[in-house]
């Protein structure tokens, strides 16, 4: 067993994680970071990269189907699943190789294997008698693991996850799918690209229930036309299976059967038997708690990513999320002045086809703190924007603002809409008003217009805008 005494030790190199842990080395700092898999952690490995993947492999399948709409001769042949793999996998592993070099290029020691916080400051790797490193501060980025639900087991072969799904070998020919949030609805999407029958159940009223109900709306009208059924306010009962696929039981009797059921209800910390509680680490729900700046309840100890909740309050686990917190943790650690980050302000996108891109308050959330005499709100049709004609793209522009102040909320339906929402942060982030949104000149013809034309309605002077 060796001794190591580092300024930094981060546990777990994934988003959140690895972003300390670069941030810190940048700041002259010492880091050790140990990780029990591969840097990138399920963001880039089993998560976010791969499903985009598959998303973007399905969308040059529809485009195939779909050809002749824009007097294209190509032709349709079908899905090789060998090869989606093979494209998805070099784009995990070209990301992973840039990763580690950067890594290794900032001095970074990098560990692997299981690691323990054995003391408060101290993180043990590969059990007992294993290596020990501690640090002046200790970041925790453990990440989380696909939850399931009382009585259902996984058993990756009928009953899977997101994470066995990306390793699937075959096209299922029908597939359920129990959760209608984000991950749910992406490989609704990718699978339809693909050619499988999908049924969505959701127990609440609609698909992505975290979103602004319009825009659940909008994608709903999208799915339905696109063929893919779903049970809405449909809660599950249980699941039998067999050899030939699954027969899952809902709330009042009603029976579905397919191939395979997807279990994609969320997302849970991974966070036991890595000895946080036993070094007076609070833990809730299996969450760390943590303060908007990302301490935990032990000095010199943060937490950030998946891992955590702040001050209680849900939290949102996003990869994007893990790589601010990383960096504001290794910051405030360096003594440098930080802003706590404001959630509200976060980008948030659903890749499928549709996308769904959203960013500050829902109209339902804005009511709610202004009241509703004080808030206002638009919506552009994507019908009036030429590129996203040239698309065959159908989604709307909905504002949600202050009456005479900014704006609280953007939320975008349309396909390629996750890459507007970067200025519609700078609008939310910035509490833009809408004269001020107005007076931009956005290029034409391109997808970007609508978030103008949006702003130019809430400001009283529409233009493409049938009165």
């Amino acid at each position: 067993m060796a001794d190591k005494e580092v300024d930094l030790v981060v546990l777990g190199g994934g988003s959140g994680g690895y972003a300390a842990a670069l941030r810190a080395a940048e700041l002259g700092k010492s880091v050790v970071l140990i990780e029990k898999d591969r840097v990138g952690g399920t963001c880039l490995h089993r998560g976010c990269i791969p499903t985009k993947a598959l998303l973007h492999a399905g969308e040059i399948a529809d485009g195939a189907r779909e050809s002749a709409t824009f007097g294209v001769n190509a032709t349709f042949e079908g899905i090789d699943m060998a090869g989606v793999n093979k494209y998805k996998d070099g784009v995990i592993g070209k990301n992973w190789k840039g990763l580690q070099g950067l890594i290794k290029a900032r001095g970074i020691e990098t560990v692997e294997g299981e690691g323990r916080l054995v003391g408060p400051k101290t993180v043990q790797v590969g059990g007992d008698g294993g290596d020990r490193y501690t640090g002046a501060n200790v970041v925790l980025a453990t990440g989380s693991y696909s939850r399931s639900l009382p009585g259902l087991d996984l058993d990756g072969h009928r009953v899977i996850t997101s994470e066995h799904a990306l390793g699937l070998d075959h096209v299922p020919e029908t597939a359920i799918v129990l959760g209608g949030g984000v991950i749910g609805c992406e490989f609704a999407s990718a699978w339809t690209s693909f050619g499988t029958k999908v049924t969505i159940v959701e127990a609440l009223p609609h698909l992505v229930p975290l979103e602004d109900e319009a825009n659940s709306k909008l994608l709903e009208r999208a799915f339905r036309r696109r063929k893919i059924d779903f049970k809405l306010g449909k809660r599950f009962e249980k699941v039998e299976t067999s050899d030939s696929g699954v027969t899952v039981h809902l709330e009042g009797g009603e029976t579905l059967e397919a191939e395979l059921l997807l279990v994609a209800v969320g997302r849970g910390p991974v966070s036991e038997g890595l000895g946080y509680e036993e070094q007076g680490v609070r833990i809730e729900r299996g969450f760390v708690v943590t303060d908007e700046f990302l301490r935990t309840s032990v000095d010199g100890v943060y937490a950030v990513g998946d891992l955590i909740s702040i001050n209680s309050e849900p939290h949102l686990q996003l990869a994007h999320v893990g790589f601010a917190e990383g960096i504001l943790a290794a910051e405030h650690i360096a003594g440098q002045p930080v802003v706590p980050i404001d959630y509200a302000g976060v980008p948030r996108i659903t890749y499928s086809q549709p996308e769904v891109a959203s960013v500050g308050l829902t109209e339902a959330a804005a009511v709610e703190k202004h009241g509703q005499d004080n808030v206002t709100t638009v919506t552009y049709d994507l019908s009036g924007n030429g590129r996203s004609a040239i698309l065959n793209t159908k989604g709307a522009v909905k504002l949600v603002a202050e009456k005479d102040g900014p704006v609280l909320g953007i939320h975008i339906v349309g396909d390629r809409v996750g890459e507007l929402i970067a200025e519609a942060q700078l609008i939310y982030n910035w509490e833009a008003l809408p004269g001020e949104v107005a007076q931009l000149i956005h290029p034409h013809p391109t997808q970007s217009e609508a978030i103008g034309e949006a702003h130019l309605l809430l400001a009283g002077k529409p233009l493409h805008v049938h009165d």
